[in-house]
């Protein structure tokens, strides 16, 4: 219960942050939606901040024989458009993840934090509303126990608007 009141306020303070700024202007889009996949799955949301800044919230569950996962990420990401490569940009930054697992079959379960940093690129089809994205995204858990995990690469493919 805990965790679902956690998460839905912290998709009430990146929705009301993400109105209240300025549309990005290094990439050729002020918001898209879809899929990012990669060693989890998930639906990714992009907005507009500043002058060559987004906001990404990724949304994630998995689930394997041995237990299921579900996080949420925000990620504060500044992006560089790439010469000679028009709707090709690169981008990186940092942001966090808060999360809960559960082992199966009476294993127990947490929820954990972690530090995250996001390094990728990012293409807009010209004329079309179709983003691509690739990237790597490494975290620092915090807690319930800290260390480095090396990371996901996500491929994005997104709607624009």
């Amino acid at each position: 219960m805990i965790m679902k009141k956690l998460l839905f306020t912290l998709i009430g303070c990146a929705a009301i942050f993400a109105m209240s700024t300025n549309s990005a202007k290094a990439q050729s889009y002020e918001h898209a939606i879809g899929g990012r996949f990669g060693s989890a799955n998930g639906v990714s949301f992009k907005t507009g901040l500043n002058k060559g800044a987004m906001l990404e919230l990724i949304g994630n569950f998995r689930s394997n024989s041995g237990a299921t996962y579900a996080n949420l990420t925000g990620l504060y990401e500044v992006y560089n458009p790439i010469q000679g490569a028009d709707g090709l940009n690169w981008y990186y930054g940092a942001g966090a993840t808060i999360g809960s697992y559960k082992i199966k079959h009476g294993g127990g379960s947490d929820v954990y934090l972690s530090a995250n940093g996001v390094l990728g690129l990012d293409y807009k089809i010209k004329n079309a509303p179709i983003n691509f994205s690739l990237d790597w995204v490494p975290a620092l858990q915090l807690t319930p126990d800290t260390g480095f995990w090396g990371g996901d690469v996500g491929l994005g493919v997104r709607f624009t608007f």
